[in-house]
């Protein structure tokens, strides 16, 4: 075979590893951008553990492809990035989202992605977005558990004064 066939087959592969290992992975459109603007996108996503990648459409297809990810092919079309995720599944979402309020950012797109082997929309993307991080969830779980225990404490230890008054 052709060198340049076996050194695509071998960026596939290595892509397709990359879809597979990923918790999350978001492909957005990034035209428009200026260079320095997705500079800093970039920046703020290696600060919360996602890797941005741009990768050639045919590449990126045939990646989805090998890992069944076939209702993701449509988005690869037209100047494209990947952002991987391999712990937080919202932080591509988020950072994305966040970075489409921004105006020197402000033309970014989101398309498609997959969370946790499902396809994400557009919309449920945004949804996904817009919940708080892991951390925080179990944050506020434990204040949720923590004031219930408190307050049957305080119950208790009424009951018990009123018992030792009488």
């Amino acid at each position: 075979m052709k060198e340049s066939i076996l050194a695509k087959q071998e960026e596939v592969k290595l892509v397709s590893e990359k879809m597979k290992n990923s918790a999350a992975f978001v492909v957005f459109k990034y035209q428009g951008l200026t260079v320095k603007a997705f500079q800093t996108l970039r920046r703020a996503m290696r600060e919360a553990g996602v890797e941005v990648s741009v990768i050639k459409n045919n590449i990126a297809t045939r990646a989805a492809k090998d890992n069944g990810y076939d209702a993701v092919v449509d988005a690869f079309s037209g100047p494209v990035a990947v952002a991987f995720a391999k712990e937080d599944v919202v932080a591509p979402a988020k950072i994305l989202f966040a970075a489409k309020k921004e105006e020197e950012t402000s033309k970014l797109e989101v398309v498609k992605g997959v969370v946790d082997g499902d396809v994400y929309s557009f919309d449920q993307l945004q949804v996904l977005s817009q919940l708080p991080s892991y951390e925080t969830l179990l944050t506020q779980l434990a204040a949720g558990m923590l004031g219930t225990v408190s307050q049957l404490a305080i119950g208790l230890n009424m009951l018990v004064e009123k018992g030792q008054e009488a």
